[in-house]
């Protein structure tokens, strides 16, 4: 299950919640019952090793003298 960011927006609370895909987004806090807003960070995929360049798949250049 994939894990959100939420910050409120009345006293700045920062929490994580586990939700599924299909479950709504919350709306209100827990604590102070202030409106909270989901926060979007980068994505967190890295591709490392040979292959993810277009250059990767190319046979080596062969110099003609």
């Amino acid at each position: 299950m994939p894990t959100y960011e939420y910050v409120c927006k009345s006293c700045e609370r920062r929490f994580d919640v586990f939700q599924s895909f299909s479950d709504e987004p919350l709306a209100s806090c827990e604590v102070c019952g202030g409106k909270v807003k989901k926060v979007f960070g980068s994505v967190g995929i890295q591709f490392k090793g040979s292959g993810f360049y277009k250059t990767d798949s190319r046979p080596a250049a062969s110099s003609e003298s």
